[in-house]
């Protein structure tokens, strides 16, 4: 991995990449362990909110696991990807800085590989709004295991960008959040030739560069798995899940979330469940 932080220049760039690679990002990139989402939400079914949800590698689970999920994401490729793999689930295009949720109206605040993307200053504050009191914002990444030989050639190969060394000290030192937990998690992802190369491919710094300068690049990661890999039977990537979760600190007062009391608010409404048959946030 490269030691060089990118710039804020890069990571303004790389943001706008995903949407052209939408379709390489889904095949390629890893889902969340069970028992990882698990440890995130923290128990029995809750009302959650994810921000970059990508095309539902971590709603998926989400889903599965019985909670009540909305889904956002900035870019409409990868939402329309979400909507067809997760059906059913409510989601809208918008990001982390403007999230269109009432106040105090979800229990847990998600963000799957996300974070760092975010405008903090603004995001932040958002994600604290939106949180019912005793809620907790809760994000994770999935890492390359580099204790395995092949895997740490793997990301000399592909130029991996360090992107998230920040991330937890960003959010222990915000004054919206308690104390960080943090727990690691291991998984496998079975992957081949055409896998391993979409792994690569949907990675924001490769995505945006010009064709002859990303071939290059592909092709360094073609050549490791003729060298290593196991031609159709293929192999298996070493993944270790970084978790973290902080509470938001409640403050002392705030805006009811009873809709009635804001019928001008253009944002999604949390119903209990007695009024519909939508338990998830309606997106107007």
């Amino acid at each position: 991995m490269s030691d060089e932080q990118p710039t804020p220049e890069d990571m303004k760039r790389w943001s706008g990449s995903f949407g052209a690679v939408a379709q390489t990002y889904d095949r390629g990139r890893p889902s969340y362990p069970a028992e990882a989402v698990s440890w995130l939400v923290g128990g029995e079914a809750k009302v959650v909110l994810e921000l970059g949800s990508g095309t539902g590698k971590l709603t998926r689970e989400l889903v599965a696991q019985g909670h009540a999920v909305y889904a956002t994401e900035p870019d409409a490729a990868m939402l329309a990807l979400l909507e067809k793999q997760v059906p059913g689930c409510s989601a809208k295009v918008a990001g982390a800085e403007e999230i269109p949720a009432n106040d105090r109206s979800v229990d847990v605040v998600v963000a799957g590989q996300a974070f760092h993307w975010f405008d903090h200053d603004v995001a932040l504050p958002e994600i604290a709004r939106v949180l019912k009191p005793g809620g907790h914002l809760a994000l994770a990444w999935n890492f390359f295991d580099q204790r395995i030989p092949w895997v740490r050639r793997l990301v000399e190969a592909m130029g991996e960008q360090g992107m998230t060394s920040s991330s937890q000290r960003i959010l222990a030192d915000s004054d919206l959040f308690g104390p960080v937990e943090a727990k690691n998690f291991a998984h496998w992802q079975d992957v081949n030739r055409e896998t391993l190369v979409d792994i690569v491919a949907s990675r924001s710094y490769v995505a945006s560069l010009d064709e002859a300068a990303r071939e290059a690049r592909l092709d360094k990661v073609r050549a490791l798995y003729d060298d290593y890999g196991r031609g159709h039977d293929g192999m298996q990537l070493a993944y270790r899940t970084e978790c973290f979760r902080a509470q938001v600190i409640d403050r002392d007062e705030g805006p009811s979330t009873d809709p009635g009391d804001d019928a001008s608010h253009e944002g999604p409404i949390i119903s209990d469940g007695t009024d519909t048959d939508m338990l998830l946030i309606d997106f107007r």
